[in-house]
């Protein structure tokens, strides 16, 4: 769990992914077409993959990818993600993170 914080505090965006994820690939294009440019990780290629899958269960990711942080906080899969676009939400979070045009 340990890895998984160092990480997913990093950057102000942090998708931990897996290479074959469709949802993953379509949460981060949502991100870049925000203007946001996340630090993606693909759990999958990490030799501590599984452990780190396991990290983000016990986090309380409904499912281990993508888990998306936002200013080092866990806000969840692509349903809470969706969820916070539909609503507007997700925009006023991205703000601070979005690229200078």
């Amino acid at each position: 769990m340990d890895k998984v914080m160092r990480l997913a505090s990093e950057k102000g965006v942090v998708i931990f992914t897996k290479s074959s994820c469709c949802l993953c690939y379509a949460v981060n294009i949502l991100f870049h077409e925000l203007g946001v440019r996340p630090v993606v990780h693909e759990i999958d290629h990490d030799p501590e993959g599984r452990e780190m899958e396991k990290a983000l269960l016990r986090l309380g990711c409904t499912a281990p990818v993508p888990a998306v942080f936002i200013g080092g906080k866990l806000t969840g899969s692509t349903n809470e993600i969706m969820s916070l676009h539909l609503s507007g939400s997700l925009t006023q979070m991205l703000k601070p993170y979005q690229a200078l045009s």
